[in-house]
């Protein structure tokens, strides 16, 4: 299976399930009763799945522009690069949604403080892969033998 159906497989059922938990996540993310330190809420749980796909993102992104740049000789290139750009923005997108939902600040149990994470690594990670897809597209690596002093 190609990729590109692999990933626009992937998009669809993402956007699916989206669409399908949307009413149950608005009823979940009420709550009316203070929560524990430790307890697991809907908005904790939705901003450790941002920070999860940020940090994704994040390692992808980092080893697609190591590859861009010749420091290492397998790895992710143009793919690993478009995999991070994707993973960073749907971490920050997460993000961005729990932040907007939350009712309450930090401690509340809404999970805004990991969804303000998620948006900032998200970022990074988008970031990244943009670099290395720009140094790419560029073809600004050299490989050790062509990099001779001049």
């Amino acid at each position: 299976m190609p990729v590109r159906h692999l990933l626009s497989a992937a998009a669809a059922a993402l956007l699916g399930a989206v669409w399908a938990a949307t009413p149950a996540a608005a009823q979940a993310l009420v709550q009316p009763d203070p929560v524990g330190a430790y307890t697991m809420t809907s908005g904790r749980l939705w901003s450790l799945v941002g920070m999860a796909l940020g940090l994704a993102g994040l390692v992808v992104g980092g080893l697609a522009l190591a590859r861009s740049a010749g420091r290492i000789g397998t790895g992710p290139g143009r793919r690993g690069s478009i995999a991070a750009l994707a993973a960073g923005a749907a971490g920050s997108v997460i993000g961005g949604l729990v932040v907007a939902a939350a009712e309450g600040g930090p401690g509340t149990g809404y999970g805004i403080v990991g969804g303000f994470m998620a948006m900032g690594v998200g970022l990074i990670a988008m970031v990244l892969g943009g670099l290395a897809l720009d140094r790419l597209r560029r073809g600004g690596h050299r490989r050790a033998a062509d990099a001779r002093p001049r």
